[in-house]
C-alpha cells in the first residue's frame, strides 16, 4: 500500500469541497468532469460520481474539488468522501487511463451519378479492395463490414465494390438528393477511422483463385475474357459497374454475361450491351461472336 493522505475542507454551507492529496498524484491534465461518461478514462473520479450527491468533479495534481447537489450538507459525508479517496489511491487505485486515440487518415470521398438512375457511385482517394466484389443483399455480406453496415440503410438495395469505389443501388423510397451526402459522410468516416473492410475470407478467396482464373476456358473463351478486361471493364467501372464472363456458346456463337454494380438493372443496359459491347466482340472476334446477352439484365 501506498502512503496517500487526503485532507477534506469546506466552508460551511459551501456546495463545493476540497480534498487536497498528499504527496500528489504525478498528473500533467487539470480537467473538471461533469458527469460519469465523461470520466470514462477517469477511474478515480468515476468513483466519486457513483456517489448520488456527486454533481461535479475537478481533478488537478494535487487536489479534487467536488461539488454536490442541494441533497445534503458536506459536514454529513466530507470526512466519509476523504476516506474513499484515501483508501482507493493507498490500494494502487489508477487515477487517469491513457485515453485510447483513433488516428485517422484524411480521406477524400465524392459523390458520382451513373447512367442508372437508381445507382450512385462513391468513390474515394485510397484503395478500398484489391477484388471487385457485387453483395446483392445484407446476407451476403457476413464476412464485409462495410457493405454490410451499409446495408444498415434501409434504402439500400445492393452494394458494389472496386478498387477505390463503391457503388450503391437503392429501393424506390427515397431520392439521392435525400440520402447521398448521409451516406458519402458515412463512407468517408468508416474509411478515415481505418476500419475493416473486408474479412478474411476475401483475402484467402483471391489468393487461391489467382493460380486457376483461365485455366479451364478454351481459347476463344479466353480471347473473349480479354477483350472486356482490356476494352470493357474500363468503361462500365467509369460508369460504377462490372461485366464478367458467364458463358460462350459455340454453335450459337452467343456470349453471356454478368452485370454487376451500378450497371445491373440499369434502363440502359440492354443498350450498352447491344451497341457497344456486342459490337466490340463481332469486330474483334469475326466469325466467333454473333450475339450477347445478360444472364441478369
Amino acid at each position: 500500500m501506498n502512503d496517500t493522505r487526503v485532507i477534506a475542507s469546506c466552508k460551511k454551507g459551501a456546495s463545493i469541497a476540497k480534498f487536497s492529496i498528499s504527496p500528489p498524484l504525478n498528473i500533467s491534465t487539470s480537467k473538471t468532469y461533469i458527469n460519469i461518461d465523461q470520466a470514462a478514462s477517469a477511474p478515480l473520479v468515476k468513483q466519486l460520481f457513483y456517489l448520488p450527491f456527486v454533481k461535479k468533479v475537478g481533478l488537478e495534481n494535487s487536489t479534487l474539488i467536488v461539488e454536490r447537489f442541494d441533497i445534503l450538507e458536506w459536514e454529513e459525508v466530507i470526512e466519509e468522501v476523504a476516506k474513499q479517496i484515501e483508501d482507493y489511491l493507498n490500494e494502487g487505485g489508477v487515477v487517469l487511463e491513457e485515453e485510447k486515440k483513433i488516428t485517422k487518415t484524411p480521406i477524400t470521398v465524392y459523390a458520382e451519378s451513373t447512367p442508372n438512375p437508381s445507382a450512385m457511385k462513391f468513390v474515394a482517394n485510397k484503395k478500398i479492395t484489391e477484388q471487385t466484389i457485387s453483395f446483392e443483399n445484407v446476407d451476403a455480406a457476413n464476412d464485409a463490414p462495410l457493405a454490410k453496415a451499409i446495408f444498415n440503410f434501409p434504402f439500400v438495395k445492393e452494394v458494389f465494390m472496386d478498387e477505390n469505389y463503391i457503388s450503391i443501388s437503392k429501393n424506390e423510397t427515397v431520392e439521392w438528393e435525400e440520402v447521398v451526402m448521409e451516406i458519402r459522410e458515412f463512407i468517408k468516416s468508416y474509411l478515415e477511422e481505418a476500419k475493416t473492410i473486408l474479412g478474411d475470407s476475401y483475402t484467402k478467396a483471391r489468393g487461391a483463385s489467382s493460380t486457376t482464373s483461365n485455366a479451364a476456358l478454351t481459347d476463344t473463351e479466353n480471347e473473349i475474357v480479354k477483350i472486356l478486361e482490356e476494352y470493357v471493364k474500363p468503361a462500365v467501372a467509369s460508369d460504377g459497374g462490372n461485366i464478367i464472363f458467364d458463358s460462350y456458346e459455340d454453335t450459337e456463337k452467343s456470349v453471356k454475361v454478368v452485370l454487376q454494380g451500378a450497371c445491373s438493372g440499369c434502363p440502359s443496359s440492354t443498350f450498352t450491351l447491344k451497341n457497344g459491347i456486342e459490337n466490340i466482340l463481332k469486330e474483334m472476334l469475326p466469325g466467333k461472336v454473333e450475339k450477347v446477352e445478360a444472364v441478369n439484365g
